[in-house]
């Protein structure tokens, strides 16, 4: 390729897709082009448009940026561009990749612009593309959200689709034969006569063509992969227990660090004497680190038992001692100064409340953490020119800014090497550990130094779930809902979260009304605010982020509306549904659970009904009450994502969401005394027993235009559906969770 060629292709344009033997293939997003980060690394002969899928001698890698958490992101990501490049999942190998803003995710506008997702207007769709164009400049390359299918659905298809064509091309000038009459598959083009000639030989000669980018997707109907069950690429190895994950990694001349840091969460570290661990076994060094203090030692546990035996002075907290006055601070929160947003004010809300029989009702979510079971890791190697970061997260170029903040490099000295993850749910959102291991890999320059945090360490210092308070008033008139007005107190996941990132978030948190304002029901008087509670505990993204305790609070406040009003839970929830494609899902869990069909005694269901993600979720538990307690038999799940892309992976991760969603509900809550975290492992913080799962019937509905993730919809409706049903069975109203402080579970 000439020198003019070769510049020509140092830049890309962003939402394309796939690379041949060093050449990047893809397609034009947007006019504005932005740095390919693979142009460095490619030969003299190459040409670069976008980098998501390498071919070359040694096969065919798809760079996949949006991390795996145990989701199937890899796998996913890996089928979309399999189906368009006519090879098979084994053919394929992954690489995550390194960060760079060519990696923004496309999807995130949609949850991040003030509209619901019903809303298609031409205002709606402008502020989207608006949010689009600064998360592209700001490069934001995250893995969150339920996004990493809307965002890799056509990008990552055009990609597959541009590089098969354009290997075609090569073969095409190779052989003599018209590009028409030529077909790829199983990782080759055919030639008329049967011979095929292999896109790995294929490769040299595509890295000298311009990429064919006017290239047209193929018909669903043909689809060998997509919407067909498939077996994850990881399967085998998880399986088998030889998937290696970020707390599995090793390198030569490694050593091992752990942590202690203030367990009341912003409190100083005042002092500390490490005489002894000093003098234990193992030990190497001990180094200071942002708000407590770290031992190196020759291994994990080593450096777990001397870090504890440091004597430590620790500081105050600066958000209240104890749960008494959590509550309080959400309490105070209900008034006109600290309301932060009311996206939703239909009807006159307090003209239908006067002389009615108004039912009234307090809800409360606690605090949760992640959990993840996975070990929290990260190794970190400092030299003088460069900076290795070898772990798990799910935001790699917040890593890469803030270990080059301190150590001192240039952000693109510092190479994140992301690893697989065993859980997350959002706790990879954050990166404390990798900025300790990266302060005490600073004091051992050109050691990689491990740093492991013990579960208690974890569990201590996990940014949780928020805690969420919400007051509800409505009216009921002629056996129908007639006035519905739901307040939520909480503090801003987004400012807590943004801000340990130096970021300032001005303006409303969406969040604290997520899962609430935008159900699509038409109520005659239907009000939802929020109010911005103060900063109390560090809190951050916890799966489904404020539809989490949302959900809860919405349906099961308009559950007790229905009941006032003597209306079948289903039938009215139906009436009021205006969103056909929600409507699908109401009607296709009645005719799945046999709603309406006479029960035993002692049984009850309860059917919930969430929009979050874009995605209507509705859910219906059923249980029966025994001697013992409250026993959760089935449920029944429907879920509109526009297209199901594995169905065994898309039934899995239901299932999985809801196992989850009710065990919490069921369980679970972190508590604060004397400033500190009570529950420090999981014999105190329990989730569902394999003996409690009941049988969950799933089922994917593809009725809606845009296609959507289904990595947290499912959670925000389970807690509701869950108290509605023990309701429907003991008459028994549950407004607050873990349900166990106030019923049995067996």
């Amino acid at each position: 390729m000439n020198r003019i060629g070769k510049i020509a292709r140092r830049t890309f344009l962003v939402g394309s897709a796939t690379i041949v033997g060093g050449v990047a293939f893809g397609y034009f997003m947007y006019k504005r082009p932005v740095a390919n980060p693979l142009l460095d690394d490619l030969a003299e002969d190459a040409a670069a448009l976008t980098p998501y899928v390498k071919i070359d001698t040694s096969g065919i890698t798809l760079i996949t940026p949006r991390a795996d958490s145990g989701q199937g992101a890899y796998s996913v990501q890996a089928a979309l561009i399999a189906e368009e490049l006519d090879v098979t999942l084994d053919q394929i190998r992954v690489d995550p990749g390194m960060p760079s803003p060519a990696y923004y995710n496309t999807a995130l506008s949609a949850e991040a612009a003030p509209f619901r997702s019903t809303d298609e207007s031409f205002v709606a769709n402008s502020a989207r593309g608006a949010m689009d164009a600064m998360l592209k400049f700001m490069g934001l390359q995250i893995t969150g959200g339920s996004t990493t299918v809307p965002d890799s659905f056509e990008k990552l298809r055009l990609a597959g689709a541009v590089a098969r064509e354009t290997l075609k091309a090569a073969a095409a000038q190779q052989s003599g034969v018209p590009v028409g009459d030529l077909k790829t598959a199983n990782g080759a083009v055919e030639l008329p006569d049967g011979t095929t000639l292999s896109y790995v030989s294929l490769a040299p000669a595509a890295a000298t063509l311009d990429p064919v980018n006017d290239v047209a997707l193929r018909n669903p109907a043909t689809w060998r992969l997509i919407g067909k069950e498939m077996e994850r690429i990881d399967i085998v190895a998880k399986s088998t227990g030889t998937q290696a994950y970020g707390i599995d990694f090793e390198i030569d001349g490694m050593v091992h660090a752990s942590v202690r840091t203030n367990p009341r969460r912003d409190g100083d570290m005042i002092r500390y004497d490490a005489s002894v661990a000093e003098g234990m076994r193992g030990v190497q060094k001990v180094v200071s680190v942002t708000g407590g203090v770290a031992v190196v030692a020759d291994n994990t546990w080593r450096a777990i038992q001397a870090v504890n035996a440091i004597e430590i002075e620790w500081g105050a907290a600066s958000y209240p001692d104890n749960m008494d006055g959590h509550w309080q601070a959400l309490a105070d929160s209900f008034t006109e100064d600290a309301l932060d947003t009311r996206k939703r004010d239909e009807g006159d809300v307090e003209t239908a409340l006067e002389g009615a029989e108004v039912i009234e009702a307090e809800y409360r979510a606690p605090y949760l953490a992640h959990a993840p079971l996975e070990p929290i890791s990260a190794t970190v190697r400092v030299t003088d020119a460069r900076v290795d970061v070898w772990t798990g997260t799910q935001i790699p170029r917040f890593v890469q800014t803030n270990v080059a903040r301190i150590t001192g490099h240039d952000t693109d000295d510092v190479h994140v090497h992301v690893q697989v993850m065993g859980g997350s749910f959002g706790h990879r959102l954050e990166d404390r550990v990798v900025r300790e291991a990266a302060e005490i890999a600073l004091e051992m320059r050109g050691v990689p130094v491990k740093l492991t945090y013990s579960r208690e360490e974890d569990m201590t210092h996990d940014d949780t779930r928020q805690i969420a308070m919400a007051r509800g008033r409505g009216a009921v008139r002629d056996g129908r809902v007639e006035a519905y007005d739901l307040g939520i107190a909480m503090p801003s996941v987004v400012a807590s979260q943004m801000g340990r990132q130096g970021l300032p978030v001005p303006g409303p948190d969406l969040q604290i009304v997520a899962g609430a304002w935008e159900q699509p029901m038409s109520i005659p008087n239907y009000r939802v605010s929020g109010y911005r509670a103060p900063e109390l505990a560090p809190i951050t993204s916890w799966r489904a982020v404020g539809a989490s305790t949302n959900g809860f609070f919405h349906d099961v406040f308009l559950d007790e509306l229905i009941h006032a009003a003597g209306a079948d839970p289903m039938e009215e929830r139906l009436r009021l549904c205006w969103h056909d494609p929600s409507r699908k899902t109401l009607e296709a869990v009645a005719e799945m659970s046999g709603w309406g069909a006479p029960l035993p005694d002692g049984k009850g269901r309860g059917v919930a009904f969430c929009m979050s993600f874009g995605v209507p979720v509705v859910e219906v538990v059923e249980v029966t009450n025994t001697d013992s307690g409250i026993r959760i038999d089935k449920v029944w799940v429907a879920a509109e994502v526009g297209t199901v892309v594995d169905p065994v992976n898309f039934e899995n991760m239901v299932q999985g969401g809801i196992v989850w969603a009710l065990g919490h509900a069921m369980n679970a809550e972190v508590t604060y005394s004397d400033g500190m975290v009570d529950q420090l492992n999981y014999y105190d913080y329990e989730g569902m027993r394999l003996y409690q799962t009941p049988e969950i019937m799933v089922r994917g509905l593809e009725n809606g235009d845009h296609v959507r993730g289904m990595g947290e919809p499912m959670v925000p409706p389970a807690a509701a559906a869950l108290s509605n049903a023990i309701f429907a069975a003991t008459g028994q109203r549950i407004r607050e969770m873990p349900m166990n402080k106030f019923i049995d579970f067996v």
